[in-house]
């Protein structure tokens, strides 16, 4: 009889988290997990790439904008599972706050909408939201008032 099957192990990726004029960009995801929920943009950390690095990148890739890289703030663990509950794939999300420098977002990538989003609506917004996306945000958006004092 074979083994049974192990669980796979933890993938690290970043997502960017970028506030503008009391906005956040969100993205329609268009893979799993989460797909066709909303979330920040981001992906796969690539080999030899620094977690600032990639979350530009795949900011650039899937929204088209330009950020800097600002601070690393909180991780969180996504877990995409089958039908029968087997877990398929775990990420390790890394959040960055990035300070926009230019761009209006187009969706591109692995993105099926990106748009600005009004902080102060995101727990009444009648979108379907990724898991903490409006905690994260709040956690940006005081770290970002804490930066500039």
């Amino acid at each position: 009889m074979p083994p049974p099957p192990t669980a796979p192990r933890p993938i690290a990726a970043t997502i960017a988290v970028v506030l503008r004029a009391g906005q956040v960009l969100l993205v329609r995801r268009a893979n799993p997990p989460d797909a066709g929920r909303w979330g920040f943009p981001g992906g796969k950390i690539e080999p030899g790439e620094t977690v600032s690095q990639s979350a530009v990148r795949e900011l650039a890739e899937e929204t088209g904008i330009s950020a800097e890289p600002r601070h690393v703030f909180t991780a969180i663990d996504a877990f995409d599972h089958d039908s029968s509950g087997r877990l398929r794939q775990h990420f390790i999300l890394i959040a960055v706050l990035c300070r926009w420098i230019a761009g209006e977002p187009v969706a591109g990538d692995d993105a099926l909408e990106a748009r600005w989003i009004d902080l102060d609506r995101l727990d009444t917004a009648d979108l379907a939201l990724s898991l903490d996306v409006a905690k994260v945000a709040a956690q940006a958006a005081s770290l970002m008032s804490e930066v500039r004092s």
